[in-house]
């Protein structure tokens, strides 16, 4: 499949495409951008899942009202996402190698950018579950539901949208962090536009890493958008 695509696509850009850049490598940079997102936004929506409902039940008058464990994670959350995710990247390579056994690659740069996404996405999530009344909780409550049963049958269902779109805002801003990490070796699109745009002065493979980066995100919102609004 992969071979179909990269042959039509020589064939089409044939007549206009004029870089030192082939075609081949272009489809491999998409191809890494693609397993970097979808492999951080997993493990960083599983994180950032536990985190949410974790700051939410602890918090003072939450169901599981705990302000040893809601003071502990509080901080941490906040300490990692004011980490810019270019610091980050650096500081994580001793995890990233012990880890994954190397600090450059695709790969390697799933374990920085979990770590960047999680308590974002971590903070936009417990965002979500508390804009649900307190009266849903307060009616579960009254029926004798447990408090995972408040959790996973009321208070998420009744975040779903404010939670799809604030998960689509956090892959919006995870794949710009992936086009970054492309200037530490972490291969994709970010790559191609500092190793053969900026370093090579192809102006053209700049231009196209940005319209493919800008059709990316378009897409990503308006799934987003889309999904939301389903019942």
């Amino acid at each position: 499949m992969r071979d179909f695509i990269v042959q039509w696509l020589t064939q089409v850009t044939a007549p206009f495409w004029h870089s030192s850049l082939s075609i081949d490598q272009f489809v491999t940079a998409l191809q890494e951008t693609f397993q970097m997102v979808f492999f951080s936004l997993l493990f960083g929506c599983i994180w950032g899942l536990i985190q949410g409902i974790t700051l939410v039940v602890t918090r003072s008058g939450g169901i599981l009202q705990n302000r040893a464990i809601y003071y502990f994670l509080n901080p941490i959350v906040n300490a990692l996402r004011s980490l810019p995710f270019i610091i980050l990247l650096i500081a994580v390579i001793p995890l990233t190698k012990m880890l994954v056994g190397t600090s450059i690659g695709t790969w390697a740069a799933i374990v920085p950018l979990t770590i960047y996404v999680g308590p974002y996405l971590g903070r936009l999530i417990e965002t979500s579950l508390l804009e649900v009344n307190e009266g849903i909780v307060e009616s579960a409550q009254a029926m004798g539901a447990s408090p995972w049963q408040i959790i996973f049958k009321f208070i998420i269902p009744e975040a779903r949208s404010s939670l799809i779109l604030n998960l689509t805002t956090g892959t919006i801003s995870l794949i710009g962090a992936t086009a970054m990490a492309g200037a530490v070796g972490a291969g994709g699109i970010g790559d191609l536009a500092i190793s053969y745009g900026y370093q090579r002065f192809d102006t053209s493979v700049v231009i196209l890493t940005v319209i493919v980066l800008l059709l990316l995100v378009q897409m990503v919102q308006m799934f987003g958008d889309w999904l939301a609004k389903l019942r």
